[in-house]
């Protein structure tokens, strides 16, 4: 037993001076003041290894923070001068005229009805100037630009409540549905309406229920990225009334005071993909009230778009229109008659192709900005 003990002591002693070697020879073998080389791991060396930290949020640019509302119909006045608008021009031309003849008001009449005006609303407004202005040369334009003033403030009437019902009730958020037909700009203008409703203080939800086009939902996601908007969506080719749904859910839960949902665009010529719309306003409304109902126009689209804006109406009860593209590329006169179509007011205008050109519509402002000179 003592000679056991005495084998097993030497043996060990042997490991201690070969583990020790072997430990001075990788310590002499790096290079002085260096790090240690990166070694291939044995079993014995593998450790798990930190779960990385997520990267600090980085702060929103000061270009991204959305331009204050109040601000953003200064640039309205240029958007729609006479050098750039043809219905304003029309109406300028009046003013400028030496004479008022039948001549005259003939070329007033066409270039309104150009102007996508409509007939009866020209008819009006040409009834309406010539009862109010003398035939005998125009010896006092300002006089002239009042009368005309007031008279297309009729026509536009600033009496119509363009407030957007972004509040729901009972502490449930507001709900937006954006619809249209293809190619208006609905997933850029929900993106900039975020982007209203973020400068006046709210929190918002986008649903990003276009699962259609493959770019829709990544587009309203980098929008909703820019101001720190959430976007709820669902796989491509989903179903839109449960991204919906989902939205609204979300928007409950969390507190949200609008959640603004993006839809396909369709043509209003398919019953199928209209009867859809119907659908996903259906399915919301299992959670909370649809608040509000945009329906956007392109407003180069001219008298067109009032047959598109007919059958919307008729499925999903639009409460409001915006208006894209109404800047130089517009005519500016279909403000009038779409109001008309559906009894309901025009509350945005899009100026432009910039992140803050949506601005709500002010009839006066309108009007005094086509009256520019």
């Amino acid at each position: 037993m003592e000679f056991f003990w005495i084998i097993l002591s030497a043996v060990v002693v042997v490991l201690l001076v070969a583990a020790g070697a072997i430990i001075f020879g990788k310590q002499k073998a790096l290079p002085s003041g260096d790090e240690p080389a990166e070694l291939a791991p044995t079993p014995t060396d593998v450790v798990a290894e930190p779960a990385p930290s997520a990267p600090a949020a980085e702060p929103v640019p000061s270009d991204e923070v959305p331009e204050p509302v109040a601000s953003r119909l200064v640039r309205l006045r240029r958007k729609l001068s006479a050098s750039a608008n043809p219905f304003a021009r029309g109406l300028l031309s009046l003013l400028s005229a030496d004479r008022l003849d039948a001549e005259a008001w003939d070329d007033l009449e066409a270039t309104l009805i150009t102007a996508d005006l409509g007939v009866g609303p020209t008819d009006e407004l040409v009834s309406a100037l010539r009862r109010e202005l003398s035939i005998d040369p125009v010896s006092d334009p300002s006089a002239a630009k009042k009368v005309l003033r007031a008279e297309l403030l009729k026509l536009v009437d600033p009496t119509l409540d363009r407030t957007l019902r972004t509040t729901g009730a009972d502490g449930l958020p507001g709900v937006v549905l954006v619809v249209g037909v293809n190619g208006t700009g609905k997933t850029t203008t929900v993106g900039k309406l975020a982007r209203i409703l973020v400068a006046d203080g709210a929190t918002v939800i986008l649903a990003a229920a276009d699962t259609f086009r493959a770019a829709a939902a990544d587009q309203l996601q980098t929008w909703g990225s820019r101001v720190g908007v959430e976007v709820v969506r669902g796989p491509e080719g989903g179903d839109p009334a449960a991204v919906a749904f989902d939205a609204v859910t979300q928007g409950i839960a969390a507190g949200a005071s609008v959640v603004v949902v993006d839809t396909a665009g369709r043509l209003h010529t398919k019953a199928g993909l209209m009867d859809e719309l119907g659908k996903i306003k259906r399915v919301i409304e299992r959670k909370a009230p649809v608040t509000e109902v945009l329906l956007l126009i392109d407003a180069t689209t001219g008298q067109n778009g009032l047959a598109q804006a007919r059958v919307f109406a008729e499925v999903v009860d639009v409460t409001g229109i915006v208006l894209s593209k109404l800047d130089g590329s517009a005519k500016g006169g279909i403000v009038v008659p779409v109001q008309r179509e559906l009894g309901v007011p025009v509350k945005l205008i899009g100026l432009g192709e910039g992140p803050d050109d949506l601005a709500a519509f002010d009839a006066e402002a309108f009007v005094d900005a086509l009256l520019e000179e």
